[in-house]
């Protein structure tokens, strides 16, 4: 499972059982960043319902390599959704997923108006399609 932590939402993509293709499967919105026991609690039904073995957590490292605010709250994050789930997380760099699913988007011909509605879900699924194609190509297997 891929997923794409935001201040207000959570995109999230899973993959086929081979592991090799993902895709986007929803954006789990809330009204305030701090309030996430809903995120959560749908986080976990989503990896009992798919299986899920391990979730890859987009890491929003600067531009520059640097860790900002996000970063640290993106760890926190994780933490919350391993004791939930009992699952590893891995993150992933995800530097540009989300220029990368606007891309996709408008070139998809989605309008200005709707591509708010699914960026999140695509972003992860960018997110974990980038980590799945580094593990077929011989990436360390977590």
């Amino acid at each position: 499972m891929g997923l794409d932590y935001g201040s207000k939402t959570v995109g999230v993509a899973v993959s086929d059982e081979m592991g090799i293709i993902a895709q986007g499967l929803e954006t789990i919105t809330r009204k305030e960043e701090n309030k996430l026991r809903r995120t959560l609690a749908r986080i976990a039904e989503l990896t009992a319902e798919y299986g899920i073995g391990r979730i890859v957590l987009g890491y929003p490292k600067n531009m520059n390599n640097t860790s900002g605010d996000r970063v640290k709250k993106t760890e926190e994050f994780a933490a919350m959704v391993e004791r939930r789930t009992g699952l590893p997380v891995v993150f992933w760099d995800e530097r540009l997923s989300t220029v990368s699913a606007e891309r996709v988007l408008m070139e998809s011909g989605v309008r200005r108006e709707n591509r708010k509605a699914v960026v999140d879900k695509i972003a992860a699924a960018i997110i974990l399609q980038n980590y799945l194609d580094w593990q077929s190509m011989g990436g360390i297997n977590e």
